[in-house]
């Protein structure tokens, strides 16, 4: 029995939660029916989580030789009575000056962060949320570019009651985000009455995988800055990068230009995609605002880091030789993890946007749909759960101003898993193509049957034309030279 929404708030009983969307979809598609080599070989394989499993084993070669890390072993448990007991909402403070020093190191170290102004969050999610209850009212509203992170309508709009407003961006120019777009979205808007209070961004971009130049940051820093809007620059997939261009931290920007507000500049930072520590939930808000940073951390007491978590991670970032020897490793992983799944793909035919950062590509299956609409995109995304077995996000799910495009992952699973899944997607592909081609034939079949009986039939009807009135015939035709 459903409950009786009257019982419960309008928030609890609402429809705006955002999870109504493929993307949930299909991972709920993976939980009924999970993969397994051995025990569901016949399974859904989870190609539509980002998660980044790709050097787990340095992490657990780094715990073994450093066992006083952790309060639960015996070489750390003295420290028990210190990391168990009540911690203010600040959170460590070797744990805040340790973020801040990899937060540097994760971005090249072309720029620096201060440990003052790291605010603890549950994930990136918590992050984003903090943000958004302390720039925004209920019915303001952020421009975010698409396409865009499937779960931002959730993480934002949710709980705050913020408003999405999406500036359409497509693929004659690789989806990047132009000042035009910009310009345009806002004034419309803003003529609509609605207080448009920021940008919101995500760089290295989820689904794209591409990062952002520095000239196009500059010019999102002015817009923002003429505007006096706020700038939130999702950075989580930072150490990713693994080709050129480089990635570029909005604070390399700011660092570098003069006359910028400052307090408009806020970045979201967390250990989930870096690390592949999403299980721990450390998200970080780094803002320049001291009015942010401050409203931030009083509301971080509902999203805490947990003290045990902050004082192991505190001990391995504080390993600097390790910490530079995993970011060096995770670029290079994630390079030869994208280069075998992208050549499967080109192997079949199949293209995709050109990308240089992230643990996903967004694959081009324009050509494969019944015609360019995202009722056709959605058909063939539920032939892909259905049939192939693989769980991909269509990027309608993601706001993608045109059907065809699906965001696939390929981080979250070991090599064998990686290669099953591109030999579902090939069976799938060429036998789509047979089957096209098969009806290409009877259709040229039916065809060239067609104009056969048409040339018996004119042959017909001249025929009894001339038996029954030959005069009527032309004196160049042939019938009468013959």
């Amino acid at each position: 029995m459903s409950p009786d929404k009257n019982l419960l708030s309008k928030l609890a009983a609402g429809d705006k939660h955002g999870e109504d969307s493929p993307y949930f979809d299909g991972w709920k598609a993976y939980d009924n029916n999970p993969f397994h080599p051995t025990h569901n070989p016949q399974g859904v394989i989870q190609m539509g989580l980002a998660e980044n499993q790709l050097c787990s084993d340095l992490i657990k070669e780094w715990i073994k030789a450093n066992p006083h890390a952790s309060i639960c072993t015996a070489d750390g448990v003295d420290s028990f009575s210190d990391i168990a007991v009540f911690q203010d909402y600040h959170g460590l403070k070797q744990f805040r000056q340790a973020i801040a020093a990899f937060m540097g190191r994760a971005r090249g170290g072309r720029a620096s962060f201060e440990a003052e102004r790291v605010v603890m969050s549950g994930g990136a999610t918590g992050a984003n949320e903090t943000l958004m209850f302390s720039l925004a009212d209920p019915g303001d509203a952020f421009l975010v570019p698409t396409p865009y992170y499937a779960a931002f309508d959730r993480d934002l709009r949710w709980r705050t009651g913020v408003k999405i407003i999406p500036v359409e961006c497509n693929s004659s120019n690789n989806f990047q985000v132009t000042k035009q777009a910009l310009e345009s979205t806002y004034l419309k808007f803003q003529e609509t009455g609605i207080k448009i209070k920021g940008l919101i961004l995500a760089n290295p971009s989820n689904p794209l995988g591409t990062t952002l130049d520095r000239e196009t940051l500059e010019t999102i820093v002015s817009f923002i800055n003429d505007k006096q809007i706020h700038l939130v620059c999702d950075e989580i997939y930072a150490a990713t990068a693994f080709a050129e261009p480089r990635f570029t931290s909005v604070a390399e920007i700011i660092r570098d230009m003069d006359h910028v507000n400052r307090d408009l500049i806020h970045i979201v930072y967390s250990l989930s995609k870096d690390m592949g520590l999403p299980g721990f939930r450390v998200g970080v808000v780094y803002s320049y605002n001291d009015a942010v940073v401050s409203c931030a951390r009083r509301m971080s007491s509902f999203g805490l880091v947990s003290s045990q978590t902050q004082s192991f991670l505190a001990a391995m970032l504080s390993d600097q030789r390790f910490v530079d020897s995993f970011l060096v490793e995770v670029s290079k992983r994630v390079a030869k993890r994208h280069r075998m799944f992208t050549e499967g793909l080109k192997e079949m035919g199949i293209s995709c946007l050109r990308s240089n950062a992230g643990l996903f590509v967004l694959m081009d299956l324009r050509q494969m749909l019944k015609d360019q609409t995202f009722e056709s995109e959605m058909a063939l995304w539920r032939v892909i759960i259905n049939k192939v077995k693989i769980n991909v996000s269509p990027g309608s799910s993601f706001h993608c101003s045109e059907p065809g495009w699906f965001r696939v992952c390929f981080a979250n699973m070991d090599e064998d898993t990686l290669r099953i899944g591109l030999e579902r997607i090939k069976d799938f592909v060429l036998g789509e193509r047979d089957n096209k081609n098969c009806n290409n034939k009877k259709e040229n079949k039916k065809r060239k049957s067609f104009q056969k009986n048409l040339k018996l039939s004119f042959s017909s009807m001249m025929y009894d034309e001339h038996v029954r009135s030959p005069r009527l015939m032309s004196p160049h035709s042939p019938l009468l030279r013959t």
